[in-house]
């Protein structure tokens, strides 16, 4: 607790910025609201900034991604409405579900084998999954897609596993944090993901699953 109280009063203003306008893009996107993508555009700049200053060269990498996909969510569900302004939630097949998870697992056996090999890395296998999966859920958030919800779910767990483990109390705990609000979030996005279905076909209450691409 004491460990905990000391890194909340060593947070910097920019930090607790960021994280605060992190926590807010989590939050509007449950909400489907296009401010989301500006709370997440300038979270990340501070945190990317913030990481190239403290030589973490492979989290600012990340965060460049980030930024980029913030203006890709941004344009994608400013165009992915519909008539009365609502952001359509769309759902992936199977098949694009399990090239996602090989994608992520293949990209973690080869990542996290090249930080054991060549790093002292801690968790290298963990971390290089949490990266990995941060990727594609992103880009399933940016594409409307509801089961990003469900991939959030599973890590940001492992996140805040991993973040505890190495002493990052701070950041731990807002990753539980954000685990109550992406389980929030897939069962507010299915209720409205329903009521646009019967929208869209009144006759017959529901239509087939809309797919991303």
């Amino acid at each position: 607790m004491q460990s905990l109280i000391a890194q909340f009063l060593s947070t910097s203003t920019l930090e607790a910025i960021g994280s605060a306008l992190g926590l807010a893009y989590l939050l509007l996107a449950v909400r489907r609201n296009l401010l989301c993508w500006l709370c997440a555009f300038t979270s990340v700049s501070i945190y990317l900034w913030l990481f190239a200053r403290a030589g973490l060269y492979m989290q600012s990498l990340l965060h460049v991604f980030y930024l980029g996909m913030a203006v890709y969510g941004f344009i994608d569900w400013r165009k992915g409405r519909s008539s009365e302004g609502q952001v359509l939630i769309v759902s992936w097949t199977l098949k694009q579900h399990a090239l996602a998870v090989g994608f992520v697992a293949v990209a973690t056996l080869v990542n996290g084998w090249v930080l054991a090999a060549n790093t002292q890395a801690v968790a290298p296998y963990l971390d290089s999954f949490v990266t990995w999966g941060s990727v594609v859920t992103t880009i399933m958030v940016a594409r409307r897609v509801i089961e990003n919800w469900l991939y959030w779910i599973v890590v940001d767990a492992l996140a805040a596993y991993l973040y505890f483990s190495q002493g990052l109390l701070v950041t731990a705990l807002l990753f539980i944090i954000y685990l109550g609000i992406v389980i929030r979030g897939y069962f507010t996005w299915r209720q409205e993901q329903r009521e646009q279905r019967a929208a869209a076909n009144p006759a017959a209450g529901a239509v087939a699953d809309d797919v991303a691409w």
